[in-house]
């Protein structure tokens, strides 16, 4: 096991390198250079020249990159002019709002979607299943935008069950304040992830029904809840660990579309506002905190893995 997770952790790190290396490839491809995309097109030859000398554009490529890899390292992803703030302090007070809309959403996702995957695998080719069915291929598919702008309409302005805008207030401790303001962006996040792992879970029971060991122990006498929930759930809930590592770029995808439609002050939105301002700091800043995220949840979810199925680890 000490020798998996080893190897897992060295192709991590690995992969967090070549994220890096692509990073400072665009870095250096944006128009005119870092310095004008960072200092706006009226940006004098003279500033431009003084901005390059000051962040060290003028020294070799490599230079610079182990120069920024250092940086990066260390927590200091620049400055941003727009908002006269360093990145690192944004990232410092958006990154815990972020965390905490996504992790509520993935609750839920499990919360609902195993639960619903196992109750249609067992009731499949049942009224319940079909709909269940048609209704994840109908979230499945609808843009976040759409489900966001939508649960506004019905439930806020028609219904007036909650408010069209999540808590503005700085700091975590609003969001649990002010918890009826997270419903809406909660599942509107949430919507499209259990639509996708309700689905692999029924798959995961069905394919789990049909194994040796399920006739073997329901030939010992075993009841049908007991080789459900005490046989087959622990194999059938593998390719959701899996999942649950792969969804950490989908959710802040799913997050920077949340966050804008609620005006949420999370890193998404914190994203798409230095996207329209062309604040490159910010947007690199970003960048690299949600690779590394992305790389951890792999590397938990290869770990859960290797605990639950021990083939993994051969």
């Amino acid at each position: 096991m000490i020798g998996y997770i080893l190897r897992r952790l060295a192709q991590s790190i690995l992969v967090v390198l070549v994220v890096t290396i692509i990073v400072f490839i665009l870095l250096h491809q944006l128009p005119g250079g870092a310095a004008r995309a960072i200092l706006g097109p009226r940006a004098t030859a003279a500033q431009i020249a003084d901005f390059n000398v000051q962040n060290g554009y003028n020294q070799p490529l490599f230079v610079q990159y182990f120069r920024q890899l250092g940086d990066w390292a260390t927590g200091n992803f620049g400055f941003s002019i727009k908002l006269n703030q360093s990145v690192s302090s944004l990232l410092v007070q958006r990154m815990p709002k972020t965390i905490v809309l996504g992790l509520l959403s993935l609750a839920l996702t499990v919360i609902v979607a195993v639960p619903l995957g196992i109750y249609q695998a067992v009731h499949r080719n049942k009224p319940f299943d079909y709909i269940a069915t048609g209704l994840s291929f109908i979230f499945y598919a609808a843009p976040t935008f759409f489900i966001g702008l939508v649960a506004i309409e019905v439930f806020s302005q028609n219904l007036g069950w909650f408010p069209p805008e999540a808590p503005q207030s700085d700091g975590v401790g609003p969001i649990f304040a002010q918890f009826d303001a997270m419903v809406l962006p909660i599942v509107t996040l949430a919507l499209l992830s259990i639509a996708g792992f309700s689905r692999y879970m029924r798959s995961s029971v069905l394919d789990n029904l049909d194994q040796d060991y399920v006739r073997t122990a329901q030939a010992k006498g075993a009841s049908p809840t007991r080789v459900l929930y005490h046989h087959i759930l622990r194999n059938a809930m593998i390719p959701i660990i899996t999942l649950l590592g792969l969804s950490l770029p989908a959710i802040f995808a799913g997050a920077l579309i949340t966050e804008s439609i609620f005006n949420f002050p999370g890193m998404g939105l914190l994203f798409w506002q230095a996207a329209q301002a062309s604040d490159y700091p910010v947007e690199l800043g970003v960048v690299i905190i949600t690779a590394f995220a992305t790389v951890a949840g792999n590397l938990l979810a290869d770990i859960s893995l290797a605990v639950l199925d021990p083939r993994v680890k051969l």
